[in-house]
């Protein structure tokens, strides 16, 4: 694709990205098969390649409206589109770059501005949201149905540390799981106690920086990942072996922390070295699936459940994650069902489905009837968002992977 980027863009570090990402793409097309909005609206601008014209027409200074922003916002940040590029278009790169520069020429209005600042406040600050969502958890109930759908059961920890345990590794809490599901870093921090490795939370580390991100908030998302790597270091420093994360939305941020302070002195090489050290907990498990067999074989239980596995796009986009949780709970004696277009978006995406409920409803529902499909007694997942979203359109059970395999553990 030729470009001619505009003066002000040109010669900065952004600019010289998207050049370059901008230049990769050949107009294909591959991308919109495998583009959830695409393949739901029919719009051309709302798939991948579309939305690449747009950002190209705004980078090269031409006039942008709140319908260019309206078509940058509609886009999950998925990156199903990136997987299926042949020609390897960095497309989730590109759109922060584009979204960045229409936000600066295309002011939001007042209601859509207080929103998103709310959101932010809300979501980041853990004593004001831990103690409003364990209100609306028991108030459930109660509630009428729109908000009941948005608030999970709560479900008790449990134990959380295993005694004898050498090896320790880092976990992080995050900004809201801790409230909405504090069973899965539990579940977590048993099964690999059980494998040898001690889970330890670094106390003043926070937000992943996803959140700010989704909400243009560029500086809010580096200075999280700043907060972070000064609570992890000493940590690191002082013999943990990897930042194990729980959920894969917040695993895709972290692992962009290089890129996303490449141009920090104080930063750059610590972040460098985080990325690197930062795992999914699958991965975690996999290394270890010697040992976790040689559990199972201790403690041998009925066969688990039949269950459906949702991979989050965080994981199979962003990390490039793919079957290997699947592989593990196959192993662990789970009964596994087909799911019909598993790369496709639940319509979670973070913040998406708070900001753009109407497209977030229909993609769940798609995904909620690939999912059923099999009849499953329990649907699992990776990532708190999908685990939230799913739940609040299904009655059957959708709870974290790690937990399922907990309890093949335990019973």
């Amino acid at each position: 694709m030729q470009t001619h980027l505009a003066a002000h863009i040109r010669d900065t570090t952004a600019g010289r990205e998207a050049e370059a990402i901008l230049r990769a793409c050949v107009h294909c097309g591959f991308c919109t098969a495998t583009c959830p909005t695409y393949q739901l609206l029919g719009d051309e601008l709302d798939g991948p390649r579309g939305r690449i014209y747009l950002i190209r027409e705004a980078l090269q200074g031409a006039p942008v409206t709140a319908k260019t922003q309206l078509h940058l916002d509609r886009c999950l940040s998925c990156r199903s589109c990136e997987t299926t590029c042949p020609s390897g278009v960095q497309y989730g790169r590109l759109l922060d770059i584009g979204r960045a520069v229409v936000d600066t020429r295309v002011r939001r209005g007042l209601f859509a501005r207080l929103a998103r600042a709310a959101l932010r406040t809300l979501l980041m600050t853990p004593w004001l949201f831990a103690p409003a969502y364990r209100l609306g958890q028991w108030l459930r109930p109660a509630l009428p149905r729109p908000l009941r759908t948005l608030v999970l059961p709560y479900r008790a920890p449990g134990r959380m540390r295993v005694a004898g345990a050498k090896r320790r590794m880092i976990v992080l809490d995050g900004c809201v799981q801790p409230a909405m599901a504090p069973n899965i870093n539990a579940a977590s921090a048993r099964l690999l106690g059980a494998l040898g490795i001690d889970l330890q939370a670094a106390p003043d580390a926070g937000c992943c920086g996803a959140i700010p991100m989704h909400l243009d908030d560029v500086e809010g998302a580096r200075a999280a990942a700043r907060r972070n790597i000064d609570a992890w270091c000493p940590l690191l420093e002082a013999g943990a072996e990897a930042i194990v994360i729980t959920a894969s939305g917040c695993g895709t941020q972290v692992r962009d922390y290089a890129h996303l302070l490449q141009e920090d002195p104080d930063y750059a090489t610590r972040a460098a070295r985080v990325t690197l050290l930062t795992r999914d907990i699958s991965e975690i498990i996999a290394d270890e699936k010697h040992g976790l067999l040689a559990l199972l074989a201790e403690a041998p239980a009925a066969p688990g459940p039949r269950l459906a596995v949702h991979a989050p796009c965080s994981l199979t986009h962003g990390l490039k994650i793919r079957g290997v949780t699947e592989e593990l709970l196959w192993a662990a004696g789970f009964e596994l069902t087909p799911v019909a277009d598993g790369h496709l978006c639940c319509g979670s995406a973070g913040s998406y489905s708070l900001l753009q409920p109407q497209i977030a409803r229909r993609l769940r529902a798609n995904k909620l009837a690939a999912l059923a499909a099999g009849q499953p007694a329990g649907i699992a997942t990776a990532n708190i968002g999908c685990l939230a979203h799913l739940q609040g359109g299904t009655s059957t059970p959708v709870r974290h992977w790690v937990e399922y395999l907990d309890d093949r553990l335990r019973h």
